[in-house]
């Protein structure tokens, strides 16, 4: 069986060089994250619909335009 085997599983540790990779790519994933639930998380719970625009009053600046997005 493997548990009688008086070798066993030894891994290495990781380098800085890894855990540095590892810590700043998972602060840059949490980040992004956070951005994003930032700008689209009312519309992630159900708070507010997709097609309610963008935050934007067009009507406020319509001169110019002929067409409303």
């Amino acid at each position: 069986m493997a548990g009688h085997n008086a070798s066993g599983f030894h891994p290495h540790l990781p380098g800085f060089k890894h855990k540095f990779l590892a810590t700043t790519l998972g602060a840059t994933m949490w980040f992004f994250i956070f951005y994003r639930a930032r700008k689209d998380g009312a519309k992630l719970l159900g708070l507010k619909h997709p097609w309610d625009g963008h935050d934007h009053d067009h009507h406020a600046h319509e001169g110019g335009h002929s067409e409303h997005h």
